[in-house]
């Protein structure tokens, strides 16, 4: 209960409580910056004067901090697709790290848990990563696996529809259009936010270029090597681009590892025993094809580790859905040229078998680039590409049970190769936080809280 009297040309306001009874002088109306919010700012003297801020910030921090204002922004919508009425309010998917919601939430309950120690908050914030990180792998895994059958599926579309690599590649571009829904259902401006559109741009480019030298590749040489040397020049320069661009390093047990997923990438592409006992003169023209090609592929993958790097630095900026979008809609305009450039002829599916093969072609692409993508969010883009060159011994052992052409055995002890280094990669990345290893749980740390210069 709460009587006001009027004494002597100031206000006494009294607050009676069952066991106090408190009083309070002031000679004008407190200062309210909003309705029903009445503030005591102190006197000289008092404790805290001079922390106190001044009426002009006080009025504008009460109105950043409110919770009207933050129900309004979150009701926005832009306008338009090329611009938003506001700035840049990008904080809500700023949160989509890796892992999805899982490791989120167990993040903020570990850092909420109230009663419990700092070192046992650690240790839950830590589990909780890691948690997130095991999905993480498992999704690098399984784009991996969409990647090898993707090899598969295009040489399938080549030889037995007479489908074209980039008119593939155009189909799977038009099909990924519909991410479009995605931005759009979460509010999110398609074509990046305010300030970052360049750089996305800059990326879509990169990626949908990279494919298109890729696809490019296979006329002139065979699925196999063109693959693997793209694998292989992806992840090699796109170790050296981090640290040159990004400065983010590489920890000695992971260079030693993917070392020797190189290695093995080099051995699948020695050439077999009946090519290099040939004593046939090599005709001039078939050699610059295969020179060309050759070319076109360690092209895809100068422009893949551009890409991945790119995304790498706008991860806090750029949703997965957004990062689609831009691939798809950048690669509807290049492979077009593409197909003009190398006067590839138009070849369009002419049974329900292969409308499904290019269906299924499409929804590969996807699972991969979502895999691939999300882990650039907490993985450096070595680690992400390293791990994809078991799409190397996957489409191989696909080769075998769709189109059975033996192995030679370079490129078994290559597959080898490189199903133990990254087999080896991700146990030292995930099991030693299992039995209680803090080295190497440290050294993962630092790789995920790097700054993005």
């Amino acid at each position: 209960m709460e009587s006001t009297h009027l004494l002597g040309g100031s206000k006494k306001r009294v607050k009676i409580h069952p066991h106090t009874v408190t009083a309070k002088y002031a000679t004008h109306t407190p200062y309210a910056p909003q309705p029903g919010v009445h503030t005591h700012f102190p006197q000289p003297g008092d404790d805290g004067y001079d922390d106190a801020p001044s009426f002009e910030d006080f009025g504008s921090f009460v109105e950043e901090t409110s919770d009207r204002k933050q129900l309004t922004e979150s009701r926005k919508w832009p306008l338009t697709l090329f611009g938003s009425r506001h700035n840049d309010k990008d904080t809500a998917h700023k949160l989509q790290t890796v892992g999805g919601g899982e490791g989120s939430e167990g993040s903020a309950k570990a850092a909420k848990g109230s009663g419990k120690g700092v070192g046992e908050q650690l240790a839950s914030f830590g589990e909780a990563s890691v948690s997130a990180s095991r999905l993480t792998w498992v999704g690098l895994l399984g784009a991996a696996l969409a990647h090898g059958s993707l090899i598969v599926l295009t040489r399938v579309a080549s030889e037995r529809f007479s489908l074209g690599p980039l008119f593939l590649l155009l189909v799977r571009s038009i099909v990924q259009l519909l991410s479009l829904a995605v931005p759009l259902h979460r509010g999110e401006n398609p074509f990046g936010p305010e300030g970052y559109r360049l750089r996305l741009l800059c990326y879509g480019i990169a990626y949908s270029l990279s494919l298109c030298c890729a696809y490019s590749s296979l006329t002139f040489v065979s699925p196999g090597n063109a693959t693997t040397t793209w694998r292989l020049a992806t992840t090699a320069l796109s170790a050296t681009l981090a640290f040159l661009l990004l400065e983010e390093r590489l920890g000695l047990a992971d260079g030693i590892t993917i070392a020797a997923g190189l290695c093995g990438l080099g051995l699948v592409l020695l050439p077999a025993v009946d090519e290099t006992n040939s004593d046939s003169p090599t005709d001039p023209a078939v050699f610059w094809r295969g020179a060309f090609g050759w070319s076109l592929s360690a092209l895809a993958g100068l422009w893949m580790a551009l890409a991945l790097v790119g995304y790498r630095s706008l991860k806090e900026r750029v949703g997965v859905g957004t990062a689609l979008f831009t691939v798809s809609w950048t690669g509807c305009l290049l492979a077009p040229a593409s197909l003009a450039l190398l006067q590839e002829g138009w070849s369009w599916p002419t049974s329900v078998e292969a409308w499904l093969l290019v269906l299924g072609l499409a929804a590969c692409s996807v699972i991969a680039f979502l895999g691939m993508t999300h882990a650039l969010t907490r993985l450096h883009p070595a680690l992400v590409s390293a791990s994809q060159s078991l799409e190397i011994p996957i489409a191989m052992l696909l080769h075998l049970a769709v189109l059975p052409l033996a192995p030679t055995a370079p490129e078994v002890v290559g597959s080898v190769m490189v199903i133990l280094s990254v087999g080896w990669l991700v146990a030292m990345k995930l099991l030693p936080s299992r039995v209680g290893g803090r080295r190497q749980r440290e050294e993962y740390e630092e790789i995920l809280d790097s700054p993005i210069k």
